[in-house]
């Protein structure tokens, strides 16, 4: 039978809010008749997060679990996750009740009515802390905006809604999963849309924020840019790089050979400061170089070198 709806929800020691989360989410989907699955992966809780799990398992049909063996963290659950859902519509969302069920009828509608590849909560109004989280987290997404183009509030919302498509054509790895839309708009698909949700203030357990996450998400971020742009042309930025690097040495040379001469002292040049620059400067671009077609020399011989998304066939 056709699955109309995956609910994929990571978690991380959170026992005593996922009967009553499962409990909902159940209520909401037989409401809108939805065929649907919900997916629990534990990131190796040291509650008893897989315990209740597998009670909610054997009282619901659509519950099913996922446990690893230790914390891998966010984006390898998720990982896990959009490889197990069969549903046509994908929503992710959070353990911890402070994403409300009752916003997954909009959400799937706009998939499925109005067309939208992936739509992204917009916690508009929050219930965190104002100066550890939502005023960094403002800058954050500022930033986002201005780096990716996706004019979104909010990206690193765990309420989202795709298509099954997206889902299984991107790969979430590392600390990727702030990054999901842009890892979208990448693979090809660009509408990408937002809706306004509820933010539920938190009824159970602590937040695990923590303040390195902003660090490491502009790093995640730079990678993400890179690998999009120069993935698959590596010689492209390291060739262009080393090349402008080289030429800035051999100019820096060539103007200190013109000064010796106009102050008559000959080619001698060791005896310059500058001479030591330009030499580590020409060194480094052809480092640089090197780079690019080591670089070149790994993409060919990887065996997704030649994986391209699809859209449509026709008269095949």
């Amino acid at each position: 039978m056709k699955t109309d709806l995956s609910i994929v929800v990571p978690l991380f020691n959170e026992e005593e809010s996922l009967a009553e989360l499962v409990e909902w989410i159940e209520r909401v989907c037989k409401q809108h008749n939805y065929t649907h699955e919900v997916i629990m992966i534990d990131d190796g809780s040291t509650d008893s997060s897989w315990q209740v799990i597998s009670n909610l398992s054997k009282q619901y049909t659509a519950v099913k679990g996922i446990r690893f063996q230790r914390n891998y963290g966010k984006s390898p659950a998720l990982h896990v996750g959009f490889k197990a859902a069969v549903g046509e519509v994908v929503i992710t969302m959070d353990a911890d009740l402070q994403d409300s069920p009752d916003e997954i009828p909009e959400l799937y509608s706009m998939i499925v009515n109005d067309g939208f590849d992936l739509v992204s909560g917009w916690k508009k109004v929050r219930y965190d802390n104002a100066v550890t989280k939502n005023l960094p987290s403002k800058l954050y997404n500022g930033v986002n905006r201005r780096l990716t183009g996706i004019k979104l509030h909010d990206m690193n919302c765990g309420l989202k809604a795709y298509k099954k498509k997206v889902i299984k054509s991107i790969e979430v790895y590392g600390e990727m999963h702030r990054f999901i839309p842009v890892l979208a708009k990448n693979a090809g698909f660009r509408k990408i849309g937002e809706k306004v949700v509820q933010h539920r203030a938190r009824k159970y357990g602590v937040s695990k924020f923590g303040w390195e996450r902003f660090i490491n998400g502009f790093l995640d971020l730079l990678s993400i840019q890179f690998v999009s742009r120069f993935g698959k042309k590596p010689m492209h930025f390291f060739g262009a790089m080393g090349f402008a690097t080289f030429l800035l040495g051999f100019g820096i040379v060539m103007w200190l050979i013109m000064e010796r001469i106009r102050e008559g002292a000959g080619f001698g040049l060791t005896n310059k400061v500058g001479f030591y620059m330009a030499l580590t400067t020409m060194v480094m671009g052809t480092l640089f170089f090197l780079s690019g077609f080591i670089g070149e020399l790994i993409v060919r011989s990887a065996p997704d070198r030649n994986n391209y998304l699809t859209e449509e066939k026709a008269g095949w």
